[in-house]
């Protein structure tokens, strides 16, 4: 475990509380989000629509009555994401200028995940015609887990001097893969010999959902009993009474503030449009394989799999580069390739393996490192004190441009009826975020936050 060993400057008992809860987390966001609950909850819409699971021979064309509306049963794990994004967009600043009123951030951080992982425990319902059920258990999880999030991010501020930043970010994120891919591995047993286990496959995938609730909620224990609870740092306490309106005026001051902080402004910009990219790759990918190119779901575990070990050493790497070139320009080299990755996503030869996997391959060496990087990045740009709720913002920001993504990447299927004009579209995320991020001045925005000056930035 050398390395991911704690940098000497870091306290050893927290350092690897924060690295758990990337660890506990990791097991919804790669089991639930990212490979098994899009395209089971698309095949449960469907059987609900047509009366059998779509294929690439025999797609299934009849839309479901969502309130009146036809929605594409292809598209619904996408619009779900979509609303979550919005909604959260909307909550997420509030749990951050509570948070930063808080002396217990932790037990905040661990109540949502575990309210989350009680949803994607419930997933194991999800059968028959229920997708509308699937649907709400999505946006439950998806909902809690940006709010822990949003905690979590803050107390790397907590725990981490400036120039370790990148290093603990980085190397948690790693520990993150590693526990995904373990949990993965696991459930890809389960799904490849469900005929052996006495099982429908759809009774392995609803098992491996539950799975990942339980690893998510029962690991979420060791970040609650190793991190340290600390006093609030913003200005304003938190009181009994009128503490949702106390958050809402924080947050009106915060944004009005913002305007103070132009390099920090145009990184949270920056970072919005490329991690919508990101993020809606990563939720598509699944679907894609399945419903465009044809690959069953032991395949797509597999290559996951892949993903989730090359990433590990992807995240660490990056954390190398960090500390040579600066976080700026190693997250900058990684758009690069990301927009390299779409291009080659569009070209992909159904039923064709080696270049799915060459895919999953780059898409692991990047996928981490520049994420981690962007989270130890932003923290040098926050002023004092409002840490959370700046994080709140990063995150709130994120979901509330990230439905872009999901919504066009599900307009442009319903469209066309393909996913592959679909996934090249998201290069523009990628590309806009690279503009933006090379006008950032990172000196002169540390500066600006009146913070201390890393060596390297």
């Amino acid at each position: 475990m050398g390395l991911l060993s704690a940098p000497a400057a870091v306290d050893k008992r927290e350092y690897w509380g924060f690295s758990a809860f990337d660890w506990a987390n990791s097991g919804y966001v790669t089991t639930v989000g990212t490979v098994l609950f899009a395209p089971y909850l698309t095949s449960v819409a469907e059987t609900a629509a047509c009366g059998y699971a779509g294929t690439t021979d025999r797609p299934c064309n009849t839309n479901l009555d969502v309130l009146g509306l036809g929605i594409s049963p292809g598209s619904l794990a996408f619009y779900v994401v979509t609303v979550a994004t919005l909604v959260s967009a909307l909550f997420l600043p509030v749990v951050g200028a509570i948070a930063d009123r808080m002396s217990r951030k932790k037990v905040l951080m661990c109540g949502f995940a575990w309210v989350g992982a009680l949803a994607a425990c419930s997933m194991v319902f999800v059968g028959g015609g229920r997708w509308l059920l699937g649907a709400l258990l999505l946006f439950v999880g998806n909902l809690c887990l940006g709010s822990s999030l949003v905690v979590y991010d803050s107390i790397l501020i907590d725990i981490a001097p400036p120039d370790q930043r990148d290093t603990v970010s980085s190397r948690a994120w790693a520990f993150g893969y590693a526990g995904g891919f373990i949990l993965l591995l696991l459930n890809l047993a389960v799904v490849t010999a469900h005929d052996a286990l006495g099982m429908s496959q759809g009774t392995a995938v609803r098992l491996s959902l539950l799975s990942a609730g339980l690893w998510w909620g029962a690991f979420t224990f060791i970040p609650y009993v190793r991190l340290r609870n600390r006093p609030p740092t913003s200005v304003e306490p938190v009181r009994s009474r009128g503490l949702v309106r106390q958050s809402f005026g924080q947050l009106a001051a915060t944004l009005k503030h913002l305007r103070s902080y132009p390099m920090t402004l145009l990184f949270l910009v920056a970072y919005l449009f490329f991690n919508d990219g990101i993020q809606t790759v990563i939720s598509v990918s699944s679907t894609y394989g399945e419903k465009q190119l044809g690959f069953a779901t032991q395949v797509l575990i597999a290559t996951i799999l892949l993903v989730q070990f090359v990433a590990f050493f992807g995240a660490l790497a990056f954390g190398r580069f960090a500390q040579r070139y600066g976080a700026h320009r190693t997250i900058t080299g990684g758009l690069v390739v990301w927009m390299l990755i779409v291009i080659a996503g569009f070209l992909l030869p159904a039923h064709q393996i080696v270049p799915f996997l060459v895919m999953g391959i780059a898409i692991g060496i990047v996928l981490g490192g520049t994420q981690a990087l962007s989270r130890s990045a932003f923290s040098q740009l926050i002023p004092k004190g409002r840490e959370a709720e700046y994080f709140s913002l990063y995150q709130a920001g994120e979901r509330g441009t990230s439905w872009l993504g999901t919504l066009v990447f599900g307009l442009v299927h319903q469209l066309t009826g393909s996913y592959r004009p679909a996934i090249v579209a998201l290069g523009l995320f990628f590309l806009i975020g690279l503009i933006l991020l090379t006008r950032v001045d990172m000196r002169r925005g540390i500066t600006e936050a009146g913070n201390a000056q890393p060596a390297i930035v």
